[in-house]
């Protein structure tokens, strides 16, 4: 038998948090087993890799709601810590881009993330 699975912590950049507890309960229940299930390392379906990104681990877990489609993107960049950058509801109806906006905050809120990161490694050193 292997070692009992130690979760990934999850750290909330911006006001990803608190968007996310704007969503329909059955929206934030669907992020939060998600990221669950992020955290001992799966993959879940309904998730894919934000495009624009290069491939670096950037992760969209994609819900539709009634009529509505909600977003939330953590990034799975660093081995043991999940960064949840963005929640938002796509209010475009045309296509299933993410729009530019979101990527330029998601882009943004990398920065404080791989900084705390950072810092994480040095307070292990």
């Amino acid at each position: 038998m292997g070692e009992p699975h130690r979760l990934k912590p999850v750290i909330w950049i911006g006001s990803s948090r608190k968007d996310l507890k704007s969503f329909p309960d059955e929206v934030r229940d669907f992020v939060g087993h998600t990221l669950y299930q992020a955290q001992m390392g799966r993959r879940v379906l309904r998730t894919k890799p934000l495009l624009g990104f290069g491939g670096a681990g950037v992760i969209e877990i994609i819900k539709d709601y009634n009529t509505d489609t909600y977003r939330a993107v953590y990034t799975l960049r660093f081995d043991d810590v999940i960064y949840v950058l963005h929640a938002f509801q796509k209010k475009s109806k045309q296509g299933i881009a993410t729009p530019k906006s979101d990527v330029n905050l998601i882009k943004a809120r990398l920065k404080p993330a791989e900084k705390d990161y950072r810092q994480r490694q040095l307070g292990e050193g």
